[in-house]
Order: structure tokens, then sequence, then C-alpha cells
């Protein structure tokens, strides 16, 4: 029954959801219109929000592309290809693949967004390669829905935010440490469920052999540079020179250790990049190879460069409209104390569609469900973590960010939401009771 409901979702996806691109053109009319009709602006008051709006996501998307490319870029050294060769030989048969991958995409993505949203896709292409059967469509959404737990983990926006001192929201809620957000008995059983759960789903779902989609392994192997006999002049020497590499990789690595055990910095985007940008200069040895394979990763980071402004630009008029408030005040108008911190997680994932951003999205609902709950007297940090979890949810039928992944594997988002949407439901469920009934 459930691959049958699975086979539909699919089917429904692949025939009605555009490419991601002319999704973001649909979402931006939609929210348009949304603009004039429900908060009364006129076309040139929401033309002014959304172009105001459009650039305020320009250094959120080099970080996105500089972690596409500089996770690639690490994947192909030597030294990385044998080690996710490694790990996906753990896995015999394509259901243990499907699991494997949903597991460490899971682990991953708890550590780090950024650094989960990249190993996930890249173990999934490996599996691809050692498991002809596998379905290829699946492995990229299962690595995809380990994403979903970033925000209840060590790099989650929201709870690190509320743990800052002089925080925008602190005279409403003081500071609130991560031992009652990250690292509560609710949190942390929520993820715990997740990671049983996620993986059983992504299991049960897989396809019959008749509808399973395969990639032929050979277009998973990245192709070897041709190498050609170079002048050995000074400039082609320094090219190919192991001891800039070298002194230049250290030098990073000097620096990451001083991040790590010298300063208070935590784990974020930035350092997540530099690490890996200055690993890969190490690993690949000298830094004609490592600029070719920075060459081969940029190819894929158009969707990135090309979206990202125009979803900066719906958000513009979500919070200048004042759309975002008003859909947040329609769930705390129906909410009661017990019921206030799921309906704060559904309205933050209907939120989350428009406002694809865990720090732009808890600025915009913040003071509206943290004022609710104080009136019903429900503990602030699990309202917090209500809107934190609401905003991870959806990202399973988000294409904002699906882009790095569906790039590494070079798919397009119609080909792994049908089976995101299926473990969309699962794991609102699971979400859903944690934040009503843990302690």
């Amino acid at each position: 029954m459930l691959q049958g409901i699975t086979r539909a979702s699919v089917q429904m996806v692949e025939r009605y959801l555009p490419d991601a691109f002319v999704l973001v053109l649909i979402l931006t009319l939609v929210v348009f219109g949304g603009g004039m009709l429900i908060e009364g602006h006129g076309p040139v008051a929401m033309a002014a929000f959304w172009g105001e709006g459009f650039w305020n996501l320009l250094s959120f998307a080099m970080q996105m592309v500089l972690i596409l490319v500089s996770g690639f870029v690490v994947a192909s050294t030597p030294i990385f290809k044998k080690l996710l060769q490694a790990l996906a030989r753990m896995a015999n048969t394509p259901g243990q693949g499907i699991v494997l991958v949903t597991v460490v995409s899971l682990f991953a993505a708890w550590v780090n967004w950024g650094f989960g949203l990249v190993i996930g896709a890249l173990f999934a292409r490996e599996l691809a390669r050692c498991l002809p059967n596998l379905d290829y469509r699946l492995a990229i959404a299962s690595a995809y829905s380990g994403f979903m737990v970033w925000h209840g983990g060590l790099s989650g926006s929201v709870p690190l935010v509320i743990a800052t001192e002089d925080h925008f929201t602190v005279d409403m809620i003081g500071v609130i440490p991560t031992s009652e957000t990250i690292f509560s008995v609710m949190n942390l059983g929520i993820v715990l469920g997740l990671f049983i759960v996620v993986p059983l789903v992504n299991w049960m779902i897989m396809p019959s052999k008749e509808d399973t989609v395969t990639v032929d392994p050979a277009k998973l192997v990245e192709e070897e540079e041709e190498v050609t006999e170079a002048a050995n002049t000074p400039s082609t020497r320094l090219e190919n020179s192991m001891v800039l590499s070298i002194a230049s990789g250290v030098l990073g690595m000097v620096y990451v250790l001083y991040y790590i055990f010298g300063t208070d910095g935590g784990l974020n985007l930035n350092i997540v990049n530099f690490t890996l940008i200055f690993v890969g200069i190490l690993l690949h040895g000298r830094p004609s190879q490592f600029l070719a394979s920075v060459k081969k990763a940029v190819n894929g980071a158009s969707g990135i460069i090309i979206q990202f402004p125009f979803y900066a630009g719906i958000m513009g008029m979500m919070v200048g409209s004042g759309l975002a408030v008003t859909l947040s005040n329609a769930f705390v108008d129906i909410s009661s104390a017990q019921s206030l911190p799921f309906f704060t997680f559904l309205s933050a994932g209907i939120v989350n569609m428009f406002v694809p951003s865990g720090g732009g999205q808890w600025a915009v609902q913040a003071p509206i469900m943290l004022e609710a709950g104080r009136a019903l007297g429900v503990d602030p940090a699990r309202t917090a973590m209500a809107v934190a979890w609401g905003d991870t949810w959806t990202n399973l039928i988000q294409p904002f960010w699906a882009l790095p992944a569906l790039a590494i594997a070079g798919l397009s988002a119609k080909d792994i939401m049908g089976f995101c949407l299926i473990v969309l439901v699962a794991s609102g469920v699971v979400i859903g009771l944690g934040l009503t009934f843990l302690p």
C-alpha cells in the first residue's frame, strides 16, 4: 500500500511540479498578489518590497555556492574518494544503501547543516556507483531528507541565537541556554524519533523493480583530466608546485585549529567552507589539480546563483507586506496552551515555504509566537523550538535548500520531491507529537 501511495506521489510531482526556477517565479507572483489582496498594498508598494529585498541574500548565496564547490573539491580528492567508497561498500543491497545514506545524512546535518547538505548527496552518488540496482532518485531524496534535523542540531540558528547575549528578544525571554533547547529531553526525543522513522520510511517507500530508476555508474565517475605535456617554465612549475599547496593548506589548518581551540566561535558555515577549501588544497597536492576540480564544481552552481535573489525578494514581500505576521496570527488565534507548540510548528512550516531562511523566519515570527506563548504560559524554549522545527520540516518540499544537493546529483526537484512528500507526512507526525507531549 505504501509503495502505491509513493508511486502516486512521485507521478503527481513529476507531472505537476515545474522546474525550481519556474516555481520561484510562481511563488513570487503568488506572494505579490497575496500582499495586495490580503494586506491591501498597491502594486507599486509590493514591487518596492520585492526589489528592496532582492539582494538581501547575496552573502548567503555566495556561502551556498562555496559549500557546493568546496564540498565537491574535497570529495574529488583521491583520499576522500576512497573513504566514500569504503563506506559505500558497507551496503550490500539497495535497501541497506537507502538506510545507510539516510543515517549518514541525518548525523552530518545534525552536526552542521552545510556539511550535511554536501556529504549526503556525495555519498548517495557513491552508493549509486556501487549498487547498480539502487533507485538514484530515492538515494538523493534520502540524502536530502537527512537535512531536516539541522535546526534541532548543533548549528540550529534559532537555539543558538536565543543562547546569545543581547539577542533581539532578550527582553521577552532572557538568554536561554542550549541545555533547554538543543539538549532538552523534548528536542533529543524528536531527533531520536527522526533517526528511527526517516530511514525506516525511506526504506519502506523503495520502488518496485519495474519502477526503479537507476543511473549508469559510468556517468558518476569523474572524468580524469587529460594530461598534456606542458612546457617546463617557471609559471608551470608554480602551477604544479606541491610546496605551494602544502604551505597554503597548512596555513589554513593552523587557523582552523586556532578558531576551534583559541576562540569562542561556534561551528558555522564560514568555518566549514574555510576548512573544506584548505583541506581540498592539501589533498589535491597541486594548485593546478585543485583549480581543475573547482572548475568542474562551479558548473553545478547556476541554480543557486540565479534563484537565491528571487527568494530574497519573496522574503522581502512577506515581511514588508505583513503577510508573514498575518499568517502567524491566524494560528495563534486558534491555539491553547497545550496546542500552541503544534500550531506554531505548522505556521512556521507554511511561512518557511516563502521565507526559507531560519534566521530570517525567526526574526519575523519570534515577537508574535513568544508573546502568545507568554500569554498562554508556554515555555519560551518550547515555542522557539517549535518555530525551528517548522522551519526545517517543510524544507523537504522547498527546492531552495535542495539546490546544492540537486546540483551535485545532476537531478531536478521533481525527481526527488515525490519521495520527500511521504517523508514530510511521517516526520510531521513525529515532530508534532514530540512538541506536544514530550517534557
